[in-house]
């Protein structure tokens, strides 16, 4: 697939939320097709997203990114979007994370020439495409992590059995016990990294840690989480650069998840001999949520001293029709496991267009999705608020909780402005 056609694809029949029988388009021509999401136009369910809040998410992150002194290097696997790759890289991104090779592919492939993969890489196909990569795109930079004596000895038998090929730049990733990968002691940390300096199938180029699987959303938890792992990467960091360790001029440090963020941004650059770059990966504040990442994100602003709001805003919406009303107090959507996020909380209801509406409402409080069969929703109300029930044929908005897993449930989404115009689309590659 050419760099044209990742950026400009084919939006077509058999993708769901694409009209039903109309020819293929290219995304470049979706915003001319005068479509509207709450006219008809797109079947249900459809999920979309808002042009204002992705601008304005970028442009906020950016900013705080630019006040702590680090860049940003989004975690692409969020959308595995060429379309938001792009706004990403435009608005001011270093580079961009991946989790897999495949992923890193598509985004090299989107234009991107510096990635990082936050994960450990040892297969040889893996390996293999690495190095073709950097020989058919010049300038382009791969990171990855390794964490283990054994993932170099997997490493250096196949640079010993691929004479020629380039050392591949790696960062030593630091973990959490329970947590994830990464090296769990200092003593661990530091052999390795002696380890990687003195190997010629890589080169040491800096030190990584994932912070989010610890967070709580409670500062007073979080807060001495995050320094106790920064602590530890700093140290890391340290011996590395007093034992002349790093093959870089420049150091990468790096961390971030989109729930805490604030608490490591600070310290992704500390003070060493050489030149320091923090990265931070963050990926979700693209789109934010209505549920985990906003609960998270509300702790975030008071740390920050931001007034509720300002800092990211939900830019995601699952659309879907009330298609039975079979007993009092349960409406059933057609809109389920498929469609959308159920791995950390339930959809959110958060607007109503009845049936012929092009304005969407707000809903009563005690609305509730309490369960997702495949292709279907249970919403729920308190006996107080039947006079507001929902009608067969009224469109239920519904927020997500937690963007990743619902991106991956959709071929296209429909970009709206603040009226449901339809203005922009992106693609999805998973």
């Amino acid at each position: 697939m050419t760099h044209d056609d990742l950026l400009d694809p084919l939006i077509g029949p058999g993708f769901k939320g694409f009209p039903h029988g109309h020819r293929g388009l290219r995304r470049s021509e979706v915003a001319r097709a005068g479509w509207h999401a709450l006219a008809g136009d797109l079947p249900l369910p459809l999920a979309l997203l808002k042009r204002n809040a992705i601008e304005h998410n970028l442009a906020w992150m950016q900013a705080r990114a630019r006040q702590w002194g680090i860049d940003l290097a989004p975690h692409g696997k969020t959308t595995m979007s060429p379309q938001l790759f792009a706004r990403q890289l435009d608005a001011g991104a270093w580079g961009l994370t991946f989790a897999t090779v495949t992923q890193l592919a598509i985004g090299v492939a989107a234009g991107a020439r510096r990635t990082l993969i936050a994960n450990q890489v040892l297969g040889g196909a893996d390996l293999a495409a690495i190095q073709s990569l950097l020989r058919a795109h010049a300038g382009l930079r791969i990171v990855f992590l390794v964490d283990s004596l054994a993932q170099l000895a997997l490493i250096e038998a196949w640079a010993q059995r691929h004479p020629g090929s380039l050392p591949f730049e790696v960062m030593l990733e630091i973990g959490v016990a329970g947590g994830r990968s990464g090296c769990r002691t200092h003593d661990e940390a530091v052999a390795l990294a002696t380890r990687l300096h003195a190997s010629a199938a890589v080169e040491l180029v800096g030190i990584e840690c994932y912070e989010g699987l610890g967070a709580k959303g409670n500062s007073a938890a979080d807060a001495p989480y995050a320094q106790a792992l920064m602590d530890r990467v700093e140290a890391v960091a340290r011996h590395c650069d007093e034992h002349r360790l790093f093959d870089s001029d420049e150091v990468l440090v790096s961390a971030g998840g989109s729930a805490i963020f604030d608490l490591v941004a600070g310290r992704l650059k500390p003070a060493l001999d050489r030149p320091v770059r923090g990265l931070l990966r963050s990926g979700c504040y693209v789109t934010h949520d209505h549920g985990f990442y906003k609960r998270m994100v509300n702790v975030v602003e008071s740390r920050l001293g931001c007034s509720c709001g300002d800092t990211l805003r939900p830019a995601m919406e699952v659309w879907a029709l009330v298609q039975s009303c079979p007993e009092p107090g349960l409406a059933i959507l057609a809109v389920g496991k498929r469609d959308l996020s159920f791995d950390l909380d339930l959809p959110v209801p958060i607007a109503r267009a009845a049936r012929g509406a092009r304005t969407p409402g707000a809903v009563p409080a005690s609305w509730k999705i309490t369960g997702l069969n495949d292709q279907h929703a249970y919403l729920r109300w308190e006996a107080g608020d039947a006079a507001e029930a929902p009608c067969v044929g009224d469109r239920i908005g519904l927020g997500i909780s937690h963007p990743c897993t619902t991106f991956d449930k959709w071929h296209w989404m429909p970009m709206v402005d603040d009226d449901y115009c339809v203005v922009d689309a992106v693609a999805m590659h998973f």
